[in-house]
Parts: structure tokens; sequence; C-alpha cells
């Protein structure tokens, strides 16, 4: 198959799924790409303003907020903002249950709640290691992406206050709040079209429960050692972990570099 485009999720994909770190051979792998004229696409969970180093890859194609908000070099292809009454809805709720709220723009901040199980989900989620900034008004500006840091259990109180939104679990700890539903898939569609390229002539490597349905979409769908079992068991192929340099392993494998 002559493939013209390769998604890739960044945590534990792109970087090492325990240091973060990027290894020379995947460096390599993503230049050897754009060498040979494919388009790279990062589709993180990340909001924009935490890819710096993935911009250094030389990609400047990217899906941000897990699918809430897309943009290519200056043009934005894609957003998703959520309204402000539904964001303050949510935001005061929240603060009298004492539950914690990020927030996605092109920037990313929270309302302040803090434990040590929101800090773990920050590092396995984004590679956080401290909380980022707060902001108390942050209902008042466009948001895409608005996650929230629950159990199930908590979260019951949410569906029942707030039924007209969905809540939408990616993470053991952490969830989706929307207003319309955002994925990964629905913003590679948005992508696809404004490069004209078809999903059979795509790939997407990735390594969590929100890539499923991004690896179900694409041509080619590739797991990562590391990843969960859910996504293991929707892809073509289960290449090395992202510490065994697991991009070039399978880019190789299908002749893709």
């Amino acid at each position: 198959m002559d493939y013209k485009i390769v998604f890739f999720d960044v945590d534990g994909t792109i970087t090492h799924h325990e240091n973060g770190t990027i290894s020379e051979k995947t460096k390599e792998a993503i230049q050897a790409l754009k060498d040979k004229g494919l388009k790279v696409v990062a589709a993180t969970g990340r909001p924009l303003s935490m890819c710096k180093e993935i911009r250094e890859l030389g990609i400047d194609t990217f899906i941000t907020a897990n699918g809430a908000y897309v943009k290519h070099q200056d043009l934005v292809l894609h957003k998703v903002p959520m309204s402000q009454h539904h964001l303050k809805e949510v935001f005061d709720f929240a603060y009298t249950e004492n539950h914690a709220l990020s927030f996605y723009t092109e920037d990313f901040c929270m309302n302040g709640v803090e434990d040590a199980t929101v800090l773990g989900a920050l590092k396995e989620t984004l590679s956080l290691k401290e909380y980022p900034a707060i902001n108390e008004r942050i209902y008042e500006e466009e948001v895409y992406l608005m996650c929230l840091f629950a159990s199930d259990e908590m979260v019951e109180s949410y569906r029942h206050r707030l039924p007209q939104l969905i809540f939408k679990r990616w993470h053991p700890y952490v969830l989706n709040v929307l207003q319309e539903e955002v994925s990964k898939s629905l913003a590679i569609l948005k992508v696809l079209e404004h490069f004209g390229i078809d999903q059979s002539e795509a790939v997407a490597f990735g390594d969590g429960e929100n890539d499923i349905d991004m690896l179900e979409l694409v041509g080619l769908g590739i797991a990562m050692g590391n990843g969960s079992e859910n996504l293991k068991n929707v892809a073509d192929f289960v290449t090395k972990k992202s510490s065994e340099d697991g991009i070039e392993y399978a880019l190789k494998k299908y002749g893709i570099i």
C-alpha cells in the first residue's frame, strides 16, 4: 500500500512510556517519513502549548485536546468550543464537590484542586510532574475540552445533575466532559479532507484507550507494545514498546521507510 500520511499519538508512542524522552531512532524515523514526502501529524491528548518538542521534530500539523482542536501551521482546521454556560455549570459544581478539572485552550490550566491521584493522572497522561496554572475565570474563554478527574462513583453525581453533557472516560481517573462528541478519529477526518487523502492511505500509531477509534479508522493501525490490551485488540499490528523504538520497527516492517 502506498501510504501518504502517518498520525502519531505522543505520550507513550513518540515519547518513551516511562521517562518521556524521544529516542534518536524515533526522531530519525519521523524525519525519514518527511524525506519521503509523507505527511506527519501529531494526534495527542495534550494542548498545543505542550507540543514544543514535537514541533522540533518538524511536525506542523497537530490534533490536540483528544481531537477537539486541530491546527495545521497557522490554520485552524477544526475546533469544538464549549458554551460558556455549560463551562460555568461544571466549574461551579466541581467547586462545591472539590473535584479537579482541567481546561484546554491552546494552553492548559486547572481549577486548583490538588491531590496525589490527580497529579498521578497528569503524569500518566501528559507527562506533567507538577500542576499547571490555575484560571479561576476560564469559563469566560473559548475552551475546546474540559476534563474531570473522578472515579466512576464520583462522576455519577455529574451525570445526574448535568444530563445534557457527555462524560466520556479515557483514563481510569480522567473523563472528557463534552457538549458534543470529540475524538481523534473525527479530527483525523478533518485533516484527511484538508489534504485530500483517503483514510485507507493513512497509518496511525497509539498506545491508549483514546487511540482506539483512530486505529480503527485508518488503513493501518499500529499499537505500541506498551499499549493497552483493548487497543492491541483492534490494531492491525502490535509493534515493540516505545522504549524499544517501536515506531521505527513497524515503519520498517511495512516498508514505509
